[in-house]
């Protein structure tokens, strides 16, 4: 099945907090671009150029309010775009550039850079991992690479590579990891293996029984994928990437292919209430539906798909 929703699933999601104070974004005359509260009062003076299609008196959504630009007049700085900002009009951080805009959240962080150096933030802002690195990938299954003394270099087709360098392997903490012999529980990166990253209570462990039991979650991802697998490659993995905290009382759970990979399963996330007896997917623009809702939907989705497409390799369960 196609999904056209994925990149949108990447930008900063569930913004669930209550009561927050109604901000929104203005321009100037010149067209640059700031955020006033309610009573008109001014929160972020307008002085960026915004390159993102964006209307006059657009709320702000979110934890944080963020400027897709730079500031009038301001010189572009390497791996750096945008501006974010806190509620209050207190300036957080700028993103990594990633994607010709800033980078998507992955497992609940995004990248930010602050003088050259690569960190992350979560969705209120918080630094979770000081910048101290040239480059740092994107969360995947608890782990990052990161270099330092690298750099950008443009390849054949246009496009840019990180080269050179001294590579590592982090956890969420931030703390270097070392690789382990391998085992039916190790990650895979970069063709060596690292211990699994994930603890949970016996709260979370129920939590994850409860998409682990539902057999029916792998056929629909694997309805659309292009190569025969046996029924021991066929099975999704289920981690929860975020835990409730400020502005955002749910357990976000990521799901994850046979290779423990997180590419292209974006629209397979699912949010569960702090008390674990409330199960939604996240879907375009943020939409919140209810488990069976979405389940019931993805079904005849992936039952669509495999009537227009009779030759493929991975076939729904009659």
């Amino acid at each position: 099945m196609k999904r056209a929703v994925l990149i949108i699933l990447l930008m900063p999601v569930l913004s669930f907090s209550q009561e927050k104070e109604v901000l929104k974004y203005f321009k100037s005359k010149d067209s640059l671009v700031g955020v006033k509260n309610q009573e008109g009062k001014i929160i972020v003076p307008a002085q960026f150029k915004i390159f993102s299609y964006l209307k006059d008196g657009e709320l702000v959504e979110g934890e944080t309010i963020y400027f897709d630009g730079h500031k009038k007049g301001e010189k572009l700085q390497k791996n750096e775009w945008g501006y974010v900002y806190d509620r209050k009009g207190n300036f957080l951080y700028r993103p990594f550039l990633y994607d010709n805009g800033a980078d998507y959240f992955y497992e609940g962080v995004r990248r930010f850079v602050k003088d050259g150096k690569v960190g992350f933030v979560d969705r209120n802002g918080k630094v979770v991992i000081k910048p101290e690195h040239d480059f740092v990938s994107r969360f995947n299954y608890g782990y990052v690479t990161f270099c330092d003394g690298c750099d950008w270099e443009k390849t054949e087709d246009e496009h840019k590579a990180i080269v050179g360098g001294t590579w590592g392997v982090m956890n969420y903490k931030g703390e270097i990891v070392q690789p382990v012999a391998k085992s039916s529980n190790t990650v895979e990166i970069e063709g060596k293996d690292y211990p699994y990253p994930f603890k949970y209570n016996e709260k979370e462990k129920k939590i994850l029984q409860f998409f682990e039991k539902n057999k029916i979650i792998p056929e629909i991802y694997y309805v659309n994928y292009n190569s025969k697998l046996s029924e021991n490659e066929k099975k999704l993995f289920f981690e929860i990437v975020e835990r409730p905290k400020e502005n955002f009382p749910y357990y976000q759970i990521a799901t994850y292919d046979y290779r423990k990979m997180i590419s292209g399963l974006w629209w397979m996330t699912f949010i569960v209430s702090e008390d674990g007896n409330t199960v939604q997917a996240v879907e375009y623009e943020n939409e919140k539906i209810p488990f069976e809702n979405w389940l019931k939907k993805s079904i005849k989705e992936a039952e669509k798909f495999q009537k227009e497409h009779p030759d493929i390799p991975n076939k729904l369960s009659k």
